[in-house]
């Protein structure tokens, strides 16, 4: 009996014990993490409006220079003489609202 024991406690492996706590660890550091990257992303998102509005607000004023109105339309603000782009971190209905 006591040679069956011995020869459990020879097995190579991990606890429950450890097992639980490496859990709880990746837990703990997850819970840290989840809500950084929500704010670096909603940073990132903000940071692209901006950049897109500055991006259109040029483009209004050379389609002013050239037109003496303002464009009412995005696609003619996009064309390479006027030099608009969007953001890949924007969608184009976000611009949209931004430019109306």
């Amino acid at each position: 009996m006591l040679t069956k024991l011995n020869k459990k406690r020879d097995e190579k492996g991990f606890t429950l014990i450890e097992l639980m706590i490496v859990i709880a660890i990746i837990g703990i550091l997850a819970a840290i993490a989840i809500p950084q990257f929500a704010a670096y992303r909603e940073r990132a998102y903000t940071s692209a409006l901006k950049s897109d509005a500055h991006s259109f607000a040029n483009a209004q004023e050379a389609y002013y220079a050239d037109e003496d109105t303002y464009c009412s339309t995005l696609a003619t603000l996009q064309l390479p003489k006027y030099g608009a782009e969007l953001s890949d971190n924007t969608t184009p209905l976000n611009s949209y609202i931004l430019c109306h």
